[in-house]
């Protein structure tokens, strides 16, 4: 599915306004069939959900301005459903639904492997982190990192000529760590892509890594991990990539050496060992058989227009209610406010809608839900 200009002016300003993230989005495309209905919507939506402020929404003119600037720094954006998304990023949990790219946009579809680790690498792991990021590149797979220093840079260094991803915490405009930048000029005009769901402009925070981490996971058959201390982000990522279902390899390290508890930490748990590069070849291999995704589902991507049935029971504030009093600051599944409150699953996605615009609402991964508290 291509998206018009239209289409993609109104992905862009729906996802770019006030207490819009992936999910929501999905939710609100669901319910109401397209971008440009949802926005209409954001104001009353929010003011439903107990919002004491007006919501912002991205205006038009936001949105062509930041179409403009990708424009000038020859980047596009992607849509979800459309043929250049990486195909297994759009199976995650919170996928998100327009991606912004730069370089070629080809390799997005090709099966890749991601490779993280520490950003105070030693010189063994980061001659080991190249050697597999070029054999398991001349392999036929593209080497997804995430432009840190260390582990992340000698991964993309080696697998320039064979094709390499940088996924960003910032906007495409805004690599981090800045000395990175010329590295990043390589990738995007050579046989690499750059990637980032972040605005034009954004600067990276703190919070903003581990969402980068998760699409590292996302667009990746497997993950090795190269040196990693306890509580790094690269753990994180090795987190979210057992969630997605993909496979973990870590390489082992001296236990004298805080760089490598993680990773030994990782094979402990169950992690795939990697001591060369047809350790993780071996196992990825069978993952490029035509059906191995085909039972998933795309949780990302947004479903046809709705049922106008389902439409003609709209809550009320008894509903509101009832499902406010159901939840509470200990995340549960939808499901279980369905059982309990015994309410219509449209009234319940959409009063749930409401308390989310409202800046009420707390989403977790796997579809949890909790009640703001203060």
């Amino acid at each position: 599915m291509a998206l018009t200009e239209k289409q993609r002016i109104a992905w862009l300003r729906l996802i770019r306004s006030d207490n819009v993230g992936p999910a929501t989005f999905r939710d609100l495309i669901n319910h109401f069939g397209s971008a440009e209905t949802a926005l209409e919507m954001l104001p009353e939506l929010s003011r439903r959900g107990g919002s004491m402020r007006a919501i912002r929404v991205a205006s038009h003119a936001d949105a062509v301005r930041e179409l403009e600037m990708a424009a000038r720094h020859r980047a596009a954006f992607i849509g979800i459903g459309e043929p250049d998304y990486p195909p297994l990023l759009r199976h995650i949990d919170g996928a998100p639904p327009l991606i912004a790219v730069k370089g070629n946009a080809g390799i997005a579809t090709e099966p890749a492997a991601g490779i993280v680790g520490s950003r105070n690498a030693s010189i063994y792991g980061s001659k080991f982190a190249a050697l597999l990021a070029r054999e398991i590149g001349r392999a036929g797979y593209a080497i997804v990192s995430g432009l840190a220093r260390g582990i992340d840079t000698a991964a993309h260094r080696a697998s320039l000529e064979t094709g390499t991803m940088a996924i960003l915490a910032g906007g495409i405009d805004q690599p981090y760590p800045p000395e990175n930048a010329p590295l990043l000029d390589e990738i995007t005009s050579g046989n690499g892509l750059a990637i980032s769901e972040m605005p034009f402009g954004w600067e990276p925070r703190a919070r903003d890594f581990p969402r980068r981490n998760r699409l590292i996971a996302g667009i990746s058959l497997g993950l090795v991990v190269v040196e990693a201390a306890d509580r790094s982000g690269s753990l994180i990522t090795a987190r979210n990539a057992a969630e997605f279902g993909r496979l973990v390899f870590a390489v082992p390290g001296s236990p004298l050496d805080p760089r490598c508890h993680g990773t030994n930490g990782l094979l402990k748990d169950g992690a795939i060992i990697a001591t060369e590069s047809e350790d993780v070849l071996s196992h990825l291999r069978p993952l490029q058989e035509p059906d191995f995704f085909s039972g998933q589902t795309g949780a990302g991507e947004p479903a046809s227009p709705p049922d106008p049935e389902t439409m003609k029971r709209p809550p009320d504030d008894d509903d509101r209610q009832r499902i406010t009093e159901a939840l509470g600051p200990t995340p549960v599944e939808i499901d279980d406010i369905l059982r309990h409150t015994e309410l219509p699953a449209s009234v319940v996605y959409l009063v749930l809608l409401e308390l989310d615009l409202a800046g009420r609402l707390h989403r977790y991964p796997g579809g949890l839900v909790s009640l703001a508290i203060g």
